[in-house]
């Protein structure tokens, strides 16, 4: 994947945990609330309907705040790519202040894990620095670290 400096933002990690249980945290709604957003905040509801054009809509509590996310998957490659974004709602309904598009990208790694790598794509350099100074690797990180700790679990 070809990535702008000035606009996107990413990291790889490699977790220890299949990447089909990753998959599954990342498209079934009561995974979500476990690994989303960075604890003590917390995820409040979630709807998924898996297919391009489909909704992703979440609410979060951040300091006592609901905040409400909405929307769409763009790509869906089962076991190996998800990319969604708040650009638009669900029946293509393009959001006034969108913010950025997200894509994840699953790998086989050694030893049965999965190699995980996110992307944070923004229109402008602007949306990017705001971004990662809002802690964009801080809380990217700490998500899928809270991910593969929930996915371990499952595993148990």
């Amino acid at each position: 994947m070809d990535l702008d400096p000035k606009t996107d933002l990413s990291f790889t990690r490699t977790l220890a945990v299949p990447r089909s249980l990753i998959w599954e945290c990342w498209t079934q709604p009561k995974h979500i609330p476990h690994f989303f957003v960075p604890r003590p905040h917390k995820v409040t509801a979630c709807d998924i309907d898996l297919r391009v054009g489909g909704r992703f809509n979440t609410t979060f509590e951040v300091e006592g705040n609901l905040m409400e996310n909405h929307g769409v998957w763009l790509e869906v490659v089962e076991n190996e790519k998800l990319v969604f974004t708040d650009g638009y709602t669900e029946g293509w309904k393009p959001a006034p202040d969108p913010f950025m598009t997200a894509i994840l990208i699953l790998g086989d790694a050694d030893g049965g894990g999965t190699t995980y790598t996110a992307i944070a794509r923004h229109r402008s350099a602007e949306k990017a620095t705001a971004h990662r100074d809002m802690g964009f690797y801080d809380g990217w990180g700490t998500v899928v670290t809270q991910l593969e700790d929930y996915a371990r679990g499952l595993m148990a």
